[in-house]
Order: C-alpha cells, then sequence, then structure tokens
C-alpha cells in the first residue's frame, strides 16, 4: 500500500532572540558578522521573504506565546527585547534556507547576548563550542527535531502513562531532560517515568513485563514540516522507558526526511509524493506508516492511496494551529490531519531499548551526539 501526502510549494521557519539588551545596528550583523559557511547566501537573501530580520519591544512581538516549559516561557516573556528572523522559501530550497535563516539568527544571539529559540522545535538553540555558527552541512539530529510525549488514552491511562501528562521535549533533540514526565516543563531528568524506578529498572520492567506490558506512549515530532514533510506520531511505545521512544522517534524521522529531501531534489515542484506504508531501515522492516487521521475524520482519497495533510507553514502573523484549535492555541503544533502514523514493526519494537541507536551507526546516525546526549542513554 502507498502512502500520498501534499507537499506544500514553500514553507517557512521562524527563530526568535530573546534579550535585555538595546539590539545592535541588525544591519551591522546579517550578514556581515555571520560564519563563512552562509554569509554569502545570508547576503543574497537579505530583504527578501528568503531572510527577514526584525526587533521588537517584548511587549509588542507576536511571540511571546511559544510552547516552551515554564522556565524557558518566563525568560521570553520577561526580555525587553525579541529580534525575529524570518524565511519563507520554496520548499525545493529547503534545508539550505532553514539553515541560513538559522544562521543568521545564531549571529543576532551572540551580538546580542541574547537566547536564541526555534518556535517550531519548541527549544533553545544552543551555542555550541566546538562549531561556532551554523554548520554547512545538515543533520536532523544537530537541533532541528522536538517532540512531544504523552499518553494515547489519558483517561484509561497506566500509572506509569499518567504520569507522562502533557510534557514537552523543549530541549531540541534531548527532550529527557525536560517535560518528559509530569507535564509541560517538568521532568524526572532520567527520560523514564516516575514510577519506572531509573533506567536500569526500566529495561527490568520491560523485560518481565514482555509483550503483555503496557505499549500507551505516544511521540510526536516537531519540526519536520519546515521541510514540507508531515509531524509524525510514533504509536505502540513502552511507557518505562521514555529514552527510547525518542530515539526510535528520531529513527523514523531521520529515514523519512532523508527520502524525502533526496525526493525534492529531484521533483521539486511536484504537489504529491506517495511512499511504501512499509518503512525499512538497513534492509529491515522497521516500522509501518498511515495516514494520521482520526477514526471520525473524512479521508480523502487519492488514487487508491491513504492520504495525509501537511501544513503549507505560516505567514507573518499567522497563528499555528494546535490540534484544530484556534485563538487560544500555543503556537508550534500541527493540526490533527497534518501527521503521519508510524508504528514500530514487531522486530524493532522487541529491541528499541535494548538497542536504542539506528542501525549502522555507532551513535544512533547523528554524527554530533553531543547536541543530544540524553538520547543515546539506555
Amino acid at each position: 500500500m502507498r502512502i500520498t501526502y501534499p507537499v506544500p510549494p514553500q514553507t517557512s521557519s521562524v527563530f526568535v532572540v530573546v534579550t535585555d539588551r538595546t539590539p545592535v545596528d541588525l544591519s551591522s550583523v546579517v550578514p556581515w558578522r555571520m560564519g563563512p559557511a552562509h554569509r554569502r547566501s545570508a547576503r543574497e537573501a537579505l530583504g527578501t521573504p528568503r531572510l527577514a530580520v526584525e526587533a521588537f519591544r517584548s511587549a509588542r512581538s507576536p511571540w511571546r506565546r511559544i510552547d516552551l516549559g515554564r522556565d524557558d516561557l518566563k525568560q521570553v516573556r520577561r526580555a525587553r527585547h525579541h529580534v525575529m528572523v524570518t524565511s519563507t522559501a520554496p520548499v525545493g530550497e529547503q534545508p539550505e534556507a532553514a539553515q541560513v535563516a538559522r544562521a543568521a539568527a545564531r549571529a543576532v544571539a551572540e551580538a546580542c547576548h541574547g537566547t536564541l529559540y526555534d518556535p517550531l522545535v519548541g527549544g533553545v538553540v544552543y551555542h555550541c563550542a566546538e562549531c561556532p555558527g551554523e554548520r554547512e552541512g545538515f543533520d536532523l539530529g544537530d537541533d532541528w527535531l522536538g517532540w512531544r510525549l504523552s499518553c494515547a488514552d489519558p483517561e484509561a491511562a497506566c500509572a506509569r502513562g499518567a504520569d507522562l501528562g502533557g510534557g514537552t521535549g523543549t530541549v531540541p533533540g534531548d527532550g529527557a531532560s525536560d517535560g518528559t514526565c509530569g507535564g509541560p516543563g517538568e521532568g524526572t531528568g532520567d527520560g523514564v517515568c516516575p514510577e519506572a524506578g531509573g533506567v536500569e529498572e526500566a529495561v527490568d520492567t520491560v523485560d518481565t513485563l514482555g509483550a503483555s506490558g503496557c505499549a500507551c506512549l505516544v511521540a510526536m515530532s516537531r519540526g519536520l514540516r519546515r521541510f514540507g514533510l508531515p509531524e509524525i506520531t510514533l504509536t505502540g511505545l513502552a511507557c518505562v522507558h521514555s529514552l527510547c521512544a525518542v530515539t526510535a522517534l528520531r529513527t523514523a524521522a531521520e529515514a523519512l526526511l532523508e527520502g524525502h529531501l533526496t525526493w525534492l531534489s529531484t521533483s521539486p515542484q511536484a504537489p504529491f509524493r506517495s511512499i511504501d506504508h512499509r518503512l525499512r531501515l538497513a534492509g529491515a522492516e522497521y516500522a509501518v506508516v498511515s495516514a494520521g487521521w482520526g477514526e471520525a475524520e473524512e479521508r480523502p482519497s487519492v488514487a487508491g492511496s491513504e492520504y495525509a495533510v501537511v501544513s503549507a507553514g505560516w505567514g507573518e502573523g499567522e497563528r499555528l494551529r494546535v490540534a484544530g484549535t484556534e485563538s487560544d492555541a500555543l503556537l508550534g503544533w500541527p493540526g490533527p490531519g497534518d501527521l503521519l502514523r508510524v508504528r514500530l514493526a514487531p522486530e524493532a519494537a522487541a529491541c528499541s531499548c535494548l538497542r536504542p541507536g539506528r542501525p549502522g551507526g555507532e551513535n544512533g546516525g547523528n554524527r554530533h551526539p553531543h547536541h543530544t546526549p540524553g538520547l543515546l542513554v539506555a
């Protein structure tokens, strides 16, 4: 079976720098104080929809409502100034357009001694001492992916699943350190539900429960939409070990995005893409992909395929949708029709906590593991 999803003609990225210092002359920062890897591209794009930089007093900033942990949200609201770096570009120019925008935002953050936030991912983009500025090459593990962990059925959840709450992985690529359990902005720090008793006990519990163990955990990605790919939701995960859930989500996201970007390089203006519903890694079946529609929703039909919908990003000042809501929604979440559902194959699920790394790579396919230290601890 094939899964068909539409590819938007263009996508957007927004990066927000919060600072207490009066912003310097931004024209002296972008592109001149950017790293050499993206300076020329920024110079050519500046002043066009591909790259715009604007400063606001925080009281007038449209980005005071961002889906962040409590501490980060306090910093955003208390800061005196917000500097917005936005980019809207044809989807065929991704991921380069997003990289240029983030490189510009990094330069602004350094010049203003501010903190850089990615609203779509829902967390801080940290400075890397080993790699000042933005890297020239693209890697999804380089703080481009965020997630949210939740229970599939909160009203009838098991004891561990109920404790997951609505936590958000607010640090891109490292949700274990914040918001993994106990609601937004709160976490146990080890990526395991509180009643599991730590990593070792969680693994022992998985072994004890076996096939009958609770698999109520749902992991939803954040950040794939900026590349024209629907966000993915991974279901049927063991609730006792959220680190493995995040690793499995990242593995599926890397595989889907790699194929998506390869396809974009040859079909940059195609409005639809069809993929096989079986996701394979290293020659083995890893997961099954389906359209992310609820049971009560009407599914459009496209040439006999299941169909998923992905939003085209957001225009200036437009509010992102959260589960279909509008006015009071927090920024950063897709609607229910903007998802691809992914469920691990039995073989992959059985070893997800024993071998959390991505097949074929010692560090789970992430060439920069220092950005995501928590994911490789199982």
